[in-house]
């Protein structure tokens, strides 16, 4: 109902300032009109806002967290220890052994180490946890790691390496090729120090044989010496 159509007699129902001869007071009618407004104006329309669920909300809140420099996701760059070496876990795995007891769980870590200036190691180690896996497979690559023979930021040939089923091609490029390479091959060329090669898996993918394929064939590639040699005779 409109702010017009109060009449005097129901101003002064509403408010209880007026007089017994049906005038009203200066207060009680500023009072009734400010009342009449609230009357005349139109109800707020609340329509209601969509809330995630639960699940929606947590992927929205992972996704948060990932973009925040805090972020619990891993490193993509090799991680470089306190003593000046590069330290890469490849792979880790769960593994079982059936016993007459029963079922024993452990896991197994992969890893991979190097100096960047040619030498690299890898180790397979196992033990009850995941942190202790690590730790030992990081003491024994540091004790096996071997020189690999470079020119510049490259290998110095193309070879093939095998192990198993699994084959990688090795092939040198040149400045500013960059690496070329999956995520095994390329901890290695990380730890070894090479940043321009080109490289393929052939018939497997499983992390294990791929680095011991990879390893394969930097063991056998030869030097700029023995290469010249070769040449010349």
């Amino acid at each position: 109902m409109g702010k017009d159509f109060i009449k005097k007699d129901e101003i002064k129902a509403v408010n209880k300032g007026g007089r017994e001869d049906g005038t009203v007071e200066e207060g009680a009618e500023v009072a009734a009109e400010e009342t009449a407004a609230v009357v005349a104006a139109p109800a707020a329309v609340t329509t209601p806002t969509a809330t995630p669920s639960g699940k929606q909300q947590g992927h929205r809140e992972g996704r948060d967290r990932d973009r925040r420099p805090g972020g619990s996701r891993p490193p993509r760059r090799p991680m470089e220890s306190d003593s000046g070496l590069i330290e890469k876990v490849v792979a880790i795995n769960r593994v079982a052994k059936t016993t007459k007891g029963g079922t024993r769980l452990a896991f197994s870590a992969l890893v991979v180490v190097g100096d960047g200036k040619g030498r690299v190691g890898y180790s397979l180690a196992k033990a009850g946890e995941v942190a202790n896996a690590i730790k030992k497979a990081l003491n024994s690559a540091k004790r096996s790691m071997v020189k690999i023979p470079m020119r510049g930021t490259t290998i110095t040939h193309e070879i093939i390496g095998e192990c198993g089923s699994a084959k990688v091609l090795l092939k040198p490029a040149s400045d500013g090729t960059g690496v070329i390479a999956a995520g095994p091959i390329r901890a290695i060329c990380d730890g070894a120090g090479i940043t321009n090669i080109l490289t393929k898996c052939h018939r497997s993918n499983n992390p294990i044989n791929v680095v011991k394929a990879a390893f394969d064939g930097l063991l056998r590639l030869k030097s700029p010496e023995e290469i010249k040699v070769s040449n010349e005779s």
